[in-house]
């Protein structure tokens, strides 16, 4: 992966999220409550309300995980941290899994989620241990829905806001917690559109790069109407090294919200701790 800082060009989003997982190109309610767990009510509304429901919140712990399946390979990258829906900062931990040989462990990274922005520590050859990398994520192709290797949970929550053919599923268990299981698809355009301002940008480059093809998702909600599991499914092709022909890439990513209040203060870099050059392929 080549990353241009400060604005400059991204490669392909579709190439970073291969580079990232490291193997799988190389390896072959508005009032919540009760109106949102309402049985009866809208499915739709429900959903639809799930992003302000979170917001009004202001903060909880995160878990990802990210499932890529590609030529018959799967992998699985996850993470776990803290989420301020309120700033829309979020900082997590990222794993990668181990080569394809299963003999390299790679070093977790750090990533730091802001508006507009992902910051990256221990990501890419050639930068110094105490610096960080950042991408504008307006700049790729997913609008980072797949790059970072975690979907950021206030875009994952915010996708909601563009769902279409809505159903309830019935009642499930999440991590012993009572919950309604919806499904049906998200309109990026749609979701883009009414997204918050820090989301806008990364939403509409997501709706442009994944095109016109709906996303399928199914999402977990309390009786309080907040969102404790939610999961994409993305698709996208790519044309690995030394290939002829493009291939396609299926991503599930799952997010689990829990701890909801607690404190998740996220610092942001100073500029002087942003690396300034390009990053090389791992």
């Amino acid at each position: 992966m080549v990353v241009q800082q400060h604005g400059g060009p991204v490669r392909r989003a579709a190439a970073t999220a291969a580079a990232l997982a490291g193997v799988v190109a190389g390896a072959a309610g508005c009032g919540g409550g009760a109106e949102a767990g309402d049985r009866g009510g809208d499915p739709a509304k429900a959903v639809h309300d799930a992003p302000d429901r979170l917001i009004r919140e202001g903060s909880s712990q995160a878990r990802t995980s990210m499932q890529m399946a590609s030529g018959g390979t799967r992998v699985t990258i996850r993470g776990e941290g803290v989420y301020d829906y309120r700033d829309g900062l979020g900082q997590l931990r990222v794993r990668l899994p181990q080569d394809a040989a299963g003999t390299q462990e790679h070093r977790p990274i750090t990533e730091l989620l802001a508006p507009g922005a992902l910051y990256m520590k221990n990501r890419g050859a050639g930068v110094p241990a105490d610096k960080w990398v950042r991408v504008d994520t307006a700049g790729l192709n997913d609008g980072n829905l797949v790059t970072g290797g975690a979907t950021d949970p206030l875009a994952a929550a915010e996708l909601l806001r563009g769902a279409r053919e809505v159903t309830y599923v019935g009642e499930s268990d999440v991590a012993g917690v009572p919950t309604r299981h919806y499904k049906g698809r998200i309109d990026l355009g749609v979701a883009a559109k009414a997204a918050t301002a820090g989301n806008q940008k990364a939403l509409a480059a997501a709706a442009k790069g994944f095109g016109s093809s709906p996303v399928p998702f199914d999402v977990y909600l309390d009786d309080e109407g907040l969102i404790r599991k939610i999961t994409h499914r993305f698709r996208f092709a790519e044309k690995p090294a030394g290939a002829t022909k493009k291939r396609n890439v299926d991503v599930a990513s799952t997010t689990l919200l829990f701890g909801f209040g607690k404190p998740a203060e996220v610092r942001l870099p100073d500029k002087r701790d942003v690396f300034a050059g390009k990053v090389a392929e791992q």
